[in-house]
């Protein structure tokens, strides 16, 4: 039986548990720069490390979920975790923020998923492995926004719910940060998804991934994203700051700055950015106030380890934003 929720916004993905093992020097190094870097330890032998700090109830969705409780919104989550102690973990997490779990199912004789995170210096080496859960799509009602990210390798048909839904509900509007397999599925695969995206979220490599695009150009990048559906486009850049282009008025590409900080830690600073603006275009801002409210969030993430601690609420942004640079503000290029 299909009912109302007053729901703001509904996180669709993954959860885990993240444990950070923080590596010191000890013979460990980084070859190369950019995306093609590569971190090296010695082989075949023990190697100290200097901590280990386990978070549970994250991964894109947790934490989307947990960033849009925080900052004011009726949140909920879609996704599995095992019928264990580390799935447990995970929603006593949820709970505590605000989001409501009842949409989480718990499966038996299956494990949570639990990454281990390699931190060295500021940056952080992922290992990650995905429980092969059954997914199917429960009635969520009709919520304000659905926030859809990373996803299992067995998921494709789950992804055939999601549009089904999104066809019987126009009303609902969907934000669209895709991970690893929703990328490797690709674009013609999931067409009606990109197709029915009100706003797009990826960082500058994915796009190129996704696109199979060499340019760095990210106008290019926005534009072309933007012709498989997408109304608004966000790409990140890392330190180099987002840029937003909203395919109505193609002469509205914008770009927003950092905020100006010193990173600890980069887990999460990507989800806290695009969830921040998708919960702030929920509240019914514009997008440029949602822009400027972005990049505080993350700026705010990366001063603590993991995705979810730094995570703010909407009045300590607003106590950032009147303490901002003369310029820090979206500007059209």
């Amino acid at each position: 039986m299909f009912f109302k929720t007053a729901y703001d916004f509904v996180a669709i993905g993954e959860l885990a548990v993240d444990a950070f093992i923080r590596l010191e020097d000890n013979g460990i190094r980084i070859e190369g720069a950019g995306t093609g870097a590569t971190l090296c330890l010695p082989f075949a032998t023990k190697i100290p490390y200097a901590s280990v700090n386990e978070i549970a109830g994250v991964a894109n969705a947790g934490n989307a979920a947990v960033s849009a409780s925080r900052l004011g919104l009726k949140s909920a989550l879609v996704a599995n975790i095992g019928a264990d102690e580390n799935g447990n973990k995970c929603l006593s997490s949820l709970k505590k923020d605000g989001v409501d779990p009842k949409f989480i199912r718990a499966h038996k004789n299956q494990t949570t998923n639990y990454h281990y995170i390699l931190w060295f210096d500021k940056d952080r080496t992922i290992l990650q492995k995905h429980t092969q859960f059954p997914y199917n799509f429960p009635q969520i009602g009709d919520p304000k926004w659905i926030y859809l990210t990373s996803l299992g390798e067995s998921s494709l048909e789950f992804h055939t719910q999601i549009g089904d839904f999104l066809e019987k509900n126009k009303d609902v509007k969907m934000a669209f940060q895709p991970g690893i397999f929703q990328i490797k599925f690709g674009t013609d695969v999931l067409k009606k998804i990109y197709e029915r995206t009100d706003i797009f979220c990826c960082n500058v490599e994915e796009a190129q991934v996704i696109l199979k695009e060499e340019s760095h150009d990210v106008k290019v990048l926005s534009q072309k994203i933007s012709k498989l559906g997408p109304k608004i486009v966000l790409i990140t850049d890392g330190i180099d700051g987002a840029y937003a282009y909203e395919s109505a008025s193609p002469e509205n590409f914008w770009y927003m700055p950092v905020y100006p900080h010193v990173p600890f830690e980069r887990t999460g600073a990507g989800d806290a950015f695009f969830s921040t603006v998708v919960s702030y275009l929920a509240m019914g801002r514009t997008l440029q106030e949602a822009l400027l409210r972005g990049p505080i969030n993350s700026m705010s993430v990366v001063q603590k380890i993991g995705a979810q601690e730094g995570l703010l609420s909407a009045e300590k942004i607003e106590e950032y934003l009147k303490n901002a640079p003369a310029d820090y503000t979206p500007r059209k290029i």
